[in-house]
């Protein structure tokens, strides 16, 4: 890797959303930047292991590497949820996005998927109808699924509520199944999920 090039890191909560963002980032970042995702087991887990981990970071972490921590909100409250990996990150001694000036460089974006990577799913539905075809390609129209990050009553729920119907995750929905198979085709310059746009405008600044 070249001194020089960027080169990310993220830190995620599960196994589905690095599976999800194996296939998104490449299409993404478009080789102007290097990655290395890594997944723990869960919100809990990442949030108890992420100040021995930003601390780690800290000690050794070269000019050209950003953190990117991708955490879902699952029905807390944002605001706080922000405040609390920004104050981890800064107690680690690294900058971040939000609490630099806009001109100034940083080390670490926190970001949220409200409220689930389910979200962002259902923010591309073509891609949910090309990897499950039975899956009617009206659900974009439908008052419930308009905007993504406001679907009532889960995300992941309503999606297996969607793939149950049209015949798929009989059992149950399989969250890292349905990322590898959702993933491949998701579009990230036309998803409607106002979280992931930020997320993926984020990455678009960084490389640009």
């Amino acid at each position: 890797m070249s001194d020089s090039l960027l080169h990310l890191e993220f830190l995620l909560e599960e196994p589905s959303l690095e599976e999800a963002l194996s296939y998104i980032l490449p299409k993404t970042l478009r080789n102007k930047a290097t990655f290395r995702t890594h997944a723990f087991r869960g919100k809990t887990d990442l949030i108890r292991k992420l100040p021995g981990r930003l601390k780690g970071y800290s000690a050794w972490l070269p000019e050209n590497y950003k953190i990117i921590v991708l955490i879902d909100e699952d029905r807390e409250d944002c605001q706080q949820l922000k405040q609390q990996l920004e104050t981890i990150a800064q107690s680690a001694g690294l900058t971040t996005k939000s609490s630099n000036p806009p001109d100034k460089a940083y080390q670490v974006i926190n970001r949220i998927v409200i409220e689930e990577l389910e979200a962002w799913f259902f923010g591309d539905v073509d891609a949910i109808c090309q990897a499950y075809p039975k899956v009617s390609p009206n659900l974009a129209n439908q008052a419930r699924y308009r905007d993504p990050d406001a679907i009532q009553g889960g995300t992941w729920e309503a999606l297996e509520r969607v793939l149950k119907r049209a015949g798929y995750h009989s059992g149950g929905l399989e969250k890292f199944r349905a990322a590898r198979e959702i993933a491949p085709y998701m579009n990230p310059s036309i998803n409607r999920s106002r979280s992931f746009q930020i997320f993926y405008k984020s990455l678009l600044e960084m490389t640009s």
